[in-house]
């Protein structure tokens, strides 16, 4: 492989003109496509759960009833000592109301006609359905439903707005720019150059541009959600500028030890540009991996990201040394062009080198500070709690929140989070008896404060009931009334052949994360294993692998740890903005090992290929070690340092959900390259030694060698006048061609 991208590195070095043209053109090409194509559409579905199914048998049996569609509640409460029903403040109720029709409205409920007053009489709300689903809404219908309330404001209400029609669509534009500038910062220190800081970001922004500019433009035909976009600049941004820097700062290496640009490049991409293609490799595998959850929309933003990943592997590839093509030597720092020897500054130890000293020196005690600090760090993860986020995990300042809390002080915590209950009674003798009998079973569980008679549909053989809880949407009593009203349903099916579903966003909530927490194991299994193999070809080592996967878990359970403490029992909240504490999102454990497992071998593999490098061309196992950090520290660090703060940049969104992966992939990140591939991993390498690349002679027969160190690359080009290694790689295995 090494030769391989030696030469296309060269090609695209020659030929710069025509490989940027291309990655422009394709920029235009996908820009002026998400521009012309239809607005995205959400259509989320959870296929193989009881939810599910209530809601495709209502669409097949009363698709009047658009039980999908986007919904608000106008919740009005009247000023201290008055009611609602008071003439003043019915009349300026009444005005609301008639402002809140519009073209794509289907229906508003008068408070005072639908029994939609508290018992005291001094909260009431005004229910809206619309025709379509919320993603479906226009901005005009939008901000004609923000608007209305003003009129009861005006007469001295409150007026608040909740429901799926008011749902915040993911922040974009500051978050990233944010972490762009961070990242210019970062790159411009570390390499010391502006041309060199320039490069990992422009070609970046142009991946993440044609990523995302094609997820835009095929987002109607693929049925792609508005997060997936989100989720594809985060890790397209993070990638792109890594992958792109660690060709240039190798690119840098080579110049500075006298080649012309030219072959330079050539040996970059060879090189490096091998790593850049299994680090890939390893996150596409992870976030493609989420198709095993079986939830189209987590498929859909892992394939859209995957592909985004793909786009930065290939311009690293190409683009770069394109790019470095009209830099020519102003990749180096103006005092490094000058100097009369670039390499003199080898001569002196850098940091990278200090510190792997000191960790050769002191393996047992790295090791175990490494581990117990982050083993402290994991344990809040034992007290997960899952759930997925309403209107009472929004900040405290929305008029979400305020309406979701007056609901809750005028009809009880349940009434925002009410149960659906749907009777498929074509099958029953008696149907009308069924449901009756339905009714009267989930009136007499513990926990329900209401339920509405049986509504059927113009048929007959379908009926639906609502049943409100006594506990919050997202509370454990509220879990466990669902799992009791479905053991109940079954043996009501037995007696009256009737089934009965639960569903709602409530019971939505509770069976994703069912089905998430199902599929942890098996998702986890696949990637790591998959990952295992890869790395086992990429490292020819069988232990390397295995320490990579195992620091990996403990990265990720000390990063959910961290979550935990900040998000749901509130420790420095305040500083990450978290306003209201709460379960965590039930796809944060399966997204972040997702992500993070494919970040965080990016490190491995960048790191450690360059001490396998060095190890095969001859160096001891200890010395191996050394060089690997004297050349790939300082990279690793800034590499690091611009995924976290690209992922930080998300931390300052309003959305919960987003706030909540942007700190938990950054924390990851951290914990990670700083903790464990910096200090864990040449703990493990100095206390193996050799044994770290050991591989049995019957396994190195069977497994390709695909040469990323470059053993292969430095035979081919010696005999052209390149020098070879002074030591012929005394240790190099015997099974190794």
């Amino acid at each position: 492989m090494a030769t391989f991208l030696y030469k296309l590195g060269r090609l695209a070095f020659r030929r710069r003109w025509y490989v940027a043209l291309i990655w422009v053109a394709l920029l235009v090409l996908a820009g002026a496509g998400a521009a012309s194509a239809p607005k995205a559409t959400d259509n989320f579905s959870i296929p193989g759960t009881e939810a599910q199914r209530a809601f495709d048998l209502l669409e097949k049996r009363n698709p009047a009833m658009k039980a999908d569609s986007a919904n608000a509640r106008i919740v009005f409460k009247a000023p201290g000592g008055q009611k609602i029903t008071d003439p003043k403040n019915k009349a300026a109720v009444d005005k609301v109301v008639r402002e809140l029709n519009g073209p794509q409205v289907a229906a508003v409920a008068d408070p005072f006609t639908a029994n939609a007053v508290s018992k005291n009489g001094d909260i009431a709300y005004a229910s809206v359905t619309y025709k379509v689903k919320s993603n479906e809404l226009t901005d005009a219908t939008r901000d004609h439903l923000k608007a209305a309330p003003q009129a009861g404001r005006d007469a001295g209400l409150t007026v608040e707005t909740g429901g799926s029609a008011l749902q915040a669509m993911p922040e974009g534009g500051s978050t990233e720019i944010i972490g762009i500038i961070i990242s210019a910062v970062v790159l411009v220190i570390t390499f010391g150059s502006l041309v060199a800081a320039g490069l990992p970001l422009l070609t970046a922004i142009i991946g993440v541009g044609i990523g995302v500019s094609s997820i835009t433009a095929l987002a109607s035909t693929l049925d792609l959600g508005n997060n997936t976009a989100t989720l594809a600049t985060m890790i397209g941004l993070a990638v792109g500028i890594d992958y792109a820097l660690f060709i240039v700062s190798r690119y840098r290496a080579e110049i500075a030890e006298g080649r012309e640009p030219e072959e330079a490049a050539g040996r970059a991409t060879g090189t490096a540009g091998s790593a850049v293609v299994f680090a890939g490799l390893t996150v596409v595998i992870a976030l493609a991996g989420l198709a095993v959850v079986n939830i189209p929309m987590l498929t859909k933003m892992g394939v859209a990201a995957a592909f985004t990943v793909a786009i930065a592997v290939l311009i690293a590839l190409t683009l770069i040394p394109a790019l470095l093509g009209f830099a020519g030597r102003k990749v180096l720092a103006r005092k490094v062009r000058k100097a009369p020897s670039a390499a003199a500054a080898e001569d002196k130890p850098n940091a990278g080198t200090r510190w792997a000293r000191f960790v050769l020196r002191r393996p047992v005690m790295v090791l175990l500070v490494g581990v117990l600090g982050l083993g402290a760090i994991a344990v809040p993860a034992g007290s997960l709690m899952l759930g997925l986020p309403d209107e009472g995990s929004q900040p405290k300042s929305t008029t979400q929140r305020k309406a979701y809390d007056l609901l809750s002080e005028g009809f009880g915590p349940g009434f925002n989070g009410p149960l659906m209950v749907v009777v498929d009674a074509a099958n029953a003798g008696d149907r009308k008896a069924a449901a009756e009998s339905v009714v009267t079973t989930v009136r007499g569980l513990d926990d329900v404060a209401m339920v509405t008679p049986a509504a059927f549909n113009q048929a007959g053989d379908t009926a639906t009931i609502t049943v409100v809880p006594k506990s919050k949407p997202s509370g454990s009593r509220t879990e466990d009334l669902v799992h009791a009203i479905r053991d109940k349903g079954a043996s009501i099916t037995s007696e009256t052949k009737a089934e009965v579903l639960v569903t709602g966003t409530t019971a939505v909530n509770i069976d994703v994360s069912q089905k998430l927490n199902d599929a942890l194991l098996p998702y986890l299994a696949l990637v790591v294993g998959l990952a295992f193999l890869l790395l086992m070809v990429v490292f020819r080592s069988v232990l390397v692998p295995l320490k990579a996967a195992l620091g990996f878990l403990l990265s990720v359970v000390a990063a959910l740890g961290a979550v935990v403490a900040v998000f749901q029992w509130g420790w420095l909240g305040g500083l990450f903005g978290v306003e209201e504490t709460g379960p965590i999102m039930s796809m944060m454990p399966i997204f972040m090992v997702g992500v993070v497992f494919g970040l965080a071998m990016d490190y491995e593999v960048f790191l450690v290929t360059r001490m396998r490098e060095a190890y095969v061309h001859g160096e001891r196992p200890g010395q191996a070690v050394v060089t690997g950090f004297r050349h790939g520290a300082r990279v690793v660090t800034a590499a690091a340092v611009i995924m976290i703060s690209v992922f930080a940049g998300f931390i300052g969104s309003s959305e919960p959900m987003i706030k909540m992966i942007g700190f938990g992939l950054a924390i990851a990140v951290f914990f990670d390259a700083f903790v464990v591939r910096m200090a864990i991993v040449p703990a493990v390498l100095a206390l193996l030694g050799k044994a770290a690349w050991w591989l049995p002679g019957w396994l190195a027969k069977v497994l390709p060698n695909v040469d990323v160190e470059g053993e292969q690359l430095q035979k081919r080009l010696a005999p052209a006048g390149a020098a070879p290694d002074a030591d012929p790689d005394p240790v190099r295995e015997p099974s190794r061609v």
